[in-house]
């Protein structure tokens, strides 16, 4: 469901994108509402599905990831179905982070984290060759990376 969004909107969604830690007392006072007045528009927003949810940032090492990749898919067929069963099977697999349907000669840009290079390959010959719809696949290694936490407002 699709909502207007007014200025204290996206005050409440800037700061809650910079930290989703905000307690509703500290939005309510520095987008000038009260308390109870904050806290309707962020369950409005919730509700609305404008607000998706909120994620921590965890350190990829602490967790055992030692690399991580963009893996370029091409298909072998087009049709809706076949895409629609490649992306279902793309975010079952744990190692996926994002999912990309793109245009271009790749249909896909699948982001993944693994251990090492040992266990990017066996995911890529087990998870991504041995698929039938799959024509190819081209992987690039990601050496840095940065991810913006606020969208633009356009």
């Amino acid at each position: 469901m699709k909502i207007e969004l007014d200025r204290i909107d996206f005050q409440i969604l800037t700061l809650l994108q910079k930290d989703a830690r905000h307690s509703n007392k500290e939005l309510a006072s520095t987008v000038g509402l009260a308390p109870s007045s904050c806290l309707a528009r962020v369950q409005r927003l919730k509700e609305s599905g404008t607000l998706r949810g909120f994620h921590a940032e965890v350190d990829p090492e602490a967790l055992g990831i030692g690399l991580q990749s963009l893996i370029a898919v091409q298909l072998q067929k087009h049709s809706r179905p076949v895409v629609k069963a490649f992306w279902k099977h793309l975010l079952g697999l744990p190692e996926v982070l994002a999912v990309f349907h793109v245009t271009g000669e790749y249909d896909f840009q699948v982001h993944v984290a693994v251990r090492d290079a040992h266990h990017l390959r066996d995911l890529a010959l087990d998870a991504f060759t041995t698929r039938p719809e799959v024509s190819r696949i081209a992987t690039s290694l990601i050496f840095e990376s940065a991810r913006k936490t606020e969208l633009p407002r356009l």
